[in-house]
């Protein structure tokens, strides 16, 4: 294959893995923000990923872009997919919690309360309110939990990104 066909796949790999990654990202965070769900410690350990994730990728399709060797784009797109098989694993983790197949940390069994209203007690109230508890979803679509939904999406951006190391060789 060509410099030029292989510069290419990468490029469009990394791009669609970079935009991927984006939207699953910004839909957890329009879930919170917009739909009001907030976030337990196991859904923002779900979030980590993408967050290093996305410029890791974004890397990837700029090396390819700029015509930098293949070995770098395709070493970049594993680092990228190893972080979604983490990802994806720590969403299988988080679903066994919710459906009770074992139990989940310590740091998920309080659930939150309302925020005061009141601005004195604010600060207080910042250091004392945990999130909700990992063991309830939030929220079910077509069965899944948004931590079902994120081993889907996972997998799915894993392979995108493995057949980007595979195809920019």
């Amino acid at each position: 294959m060509s410099k030029t066909l292989t510069s290419r796949a990468g490029l469009t790999y990394s791009a669609l893995l970079a935009i991927g990654m984006i939207i699953v990202i910004g839909s957890a965070l329009g879930f919170q923000y917009i739909g009001g769900y907030i976030p337990c410690a196991l859904c923002l350990e779900q979030r980590q990923p993408y967050y290093y994730g996305i410029p890791v990728a974004i890397a990837a399709a700029l090396t390819a872009a700029l015509g930098l060797p293949s070995w770098i784009t395709r070493a970049l797109l594993a680092i990228a997919g190893i972080m979604m098989v983490v990802g994806g694993g720590i969403g299988v983790y988080h679903a066994g919690v919710e459906w009770h197949f074992w139990a989940g940390p310590t740091t998920c069994s309080t659930s939150a309360s309302s925020i005061t209203q009141n601005a004195g007690d604010l600060l207080n109230e910042l250091s004392t309110i945990k999130g909700p508890s990992c063991t309830e979803a939030a929220l079910r679509v077509l069965g899944l939990s948004m931590a079902g939904w994120n081993v889907i999406a996972s997998v799915i951006l894993a392979t995108i990104a493995f057949m980007g190391v595979k195809k920019a060789g």
